[in-house]
């Protein structure tokens, strides 16, 4: 495969620490009650059986759950697309970023795992926490259909399925989104290292997504021109140690 041409130098280069800002005070907190009542929903869908789940960015190399299987698998219908805008974690209200989702159209290749069979409203309340902040997001989580490699076929909680009519949904042209992802940091981090980690990670399960390789490239090409050229040259070369 290919070398990707936005490395973790780069990606060095636009790191900064941010402060968090704080909840978004445009949307109201989800409560307890709300996160407790949409766990036990979810959980009367699947009745006895296991917890699959589709991952298809940050969760594929940022986990943060137990599971007893793993194996890669299509959805089809929704695509990824960086088109959630993001004005905290990895984005602000001065220079907002971007967030990966699903939008609607083509197919997305991931992995889908089976969680472990233990305490599964507590493994569904933990994901629901990390997934979800605002009243609203619980639209955006769903089960779908997943079609593993081998050709099974399970039905996965599958998160940011992203409404077109949510204020913060975007369909901007890939140059566009470059721009703001090469630019755009947060208290987490730089969507430069969302990209970056994303992109790594699919690429050591065999997977290749042509949007996002296309994306880390113009993303390498707006950083190399937003530095200067003594900078760009060494973090480039930069050896360990």
């Amino acid at each position: 495969m290919r070398q990707l041409e936005l490395t973790a130098d780069l990606v060095a280069l636009v790191h900064r620490d941010v402060p968090d800002p704080g909840p978004d005070g445009r949307f109201r907190d989800l409560t307890d009650e709300e996160f407790d009542s949409f766990a036990a929903q979810l959980l009367a869908e699947i009745g006895d059986g296991p917890i699959w789940l589709f991952a298809y960015g940050s969760l594929i190399w940022r986990p943060d759950f137990e599971h007893v299987e793993s194996v890669r698998g299509r959805i089809h219908g929704w695509r990824r697309s960086f088109c959630l805008r993001d004005y905290r974690w990895r984005g602000s209200q001065e220079q907002p970023g971007f967030m990966l989702a699903l939008d609607r159209g083509g197919s997305c290749n991931g992995v889908v795992y089976r969680l472990t069979g233990e305490d599964p409203y507590a493994q569904m309340l933990r994901l629901l926490y990390r997934e979800a902040a605002y009243d609203g997001d619980f639209r955006s989580i769903r089960f779908l259909n997943v079609r593993t490699e081998y050709g099974r076929v399970v039905r996965a909680l599958t998160f940011w399925l992203m409404p077109r009519d949510d204020p913060d949904y975007a369909n901007l042209p890939i140059e566009d989104q470059a721009q703001m992802l090469a630019r755009a940091v947060g208290f987490l981090g730089s969507t430069a290292e969302y990209l970056h980690n994303t992109i790594s990670q699919l690429a050591a399960l065999g997977i290749h997504d042509s949007y996002l390789w296309s994306l880390q490239r113009l993303v390498a090409q707006q950083i190399r021109a937003d530095f200067s050229p003594d900078r760009v040259v060494q973090a480039i070369t930069r050896m360990p140690g």
